[in-house]
């Protein structure tokens, strides 16, 4: 579904991407982790059409990205900023489905089934700024998930709530992509995070971006915060994933692990 081919990114005379290469299949949840700097809200943007690479070029269904594609949404970290406080949450989340062409009725039944399926069901009458930041990024989330994208975007989009909420809204992201079949590209600092969620994950060094290593996650698909962390599968992902990271600076190469 997704490819990045030789991807290149430079802000004035600073290298932040170069030649990175990956691939995602349709149906596939990819969590991307590494080092601060390393370029992985670059990666995401230039994935999303934000910004235009200085090289090499991403493809999304056979189509070279130029601009921001209209199969695709994007849950951005700052949840605050993304909702509109002036809108309803129903309003919030029935917003993009204006591109789709759809009637208002059709808009509105669309956000309260995406409502209901993220656990806000009774709130579409209330305001952003009357929810917690759970509750606020569960609206993005919802709202994401009204628009049905070919492809889902997330930018460390639970790095601003706390860890009750954000095993919470992991489980959550679990339960959408098995139910909906999304394919998820996440981005996270959260090294447990990575491997909880992640069908696979991508490690990438800094200096410049670039990947270093690919492992597939080999856990149960219905998985638990308690108990899939107590297995010695994730225990054993966990130490190799942050061996990777940690040592990111120092080895350039790229590595596969299975």
């Amino acid at each position: 579904m997704l490819e990045i081919n030789e991807l290149t990114h430079t802000y004035g005379d600073h290298t932040v991407l170069s030649g990175l290469t990956l691939k995602v299949a349709e149906g596939e949840l990819v969590s991307i982790v590494g080092p601060s700097g390393c370029g992985k809200s670059t990666l995401l943007r230039c994935v999303a059409g934000l910004v235009r690479p200085t090289g090499g070029k991403v493809v999304l269904n056979g189509a070279p990205i130029d601009g921001v594609p209209d199969d695709l949404a994007v849950v951005f970290q700052d949840y605050s900023r993304s909702l509109m406080p002036w809108l309803t949450v129903r309003d919030n989340v029935a917003l993009p489905l204006r591109r789709r062409g759809k009637s208002k009725k059709e808009r509105r039944d669309a956000a309260q089934q995406a409502l209901e399926s993220v656990g806000l069901a009774d709130a579409g009458r209330k305001y952003p700024w009357q929810l917690s930041g759970g509750m606020q990024q569960r609206v993005s989330i919802a709202r994401a998930l009204a628009y049905r994208p070919t492809l889902l975007l997330m930018d460390e989009p639970f790095g601003s709530v706390d860890a009750q909420t954000r095993e919470d809204l992991e489980d959550l992201v679990l339960r959408v992509h098995r139910d909906e079949g999304m394919t998820i590209l996440l981005v996270t600092h959260d090294i447990d995070e990575s491997v909880y969620v992640g069908d696979r994950v991508v490690v990438l060094a800094r200096n410049p971006g670039r990947v270093r290593a690919e492992l597939p996650v080999g856990l149960p698909s219905t998985r638990d915060q308690i108990e899939t962390r107590g297995l010695p599968e994730f225990v054993r992902l966990r130490a190799e994933v942050g061996r990777l990271v940690r040592g990111s600076t120092q080895d350039g190469g790229t590595a596969k692990a299975s």
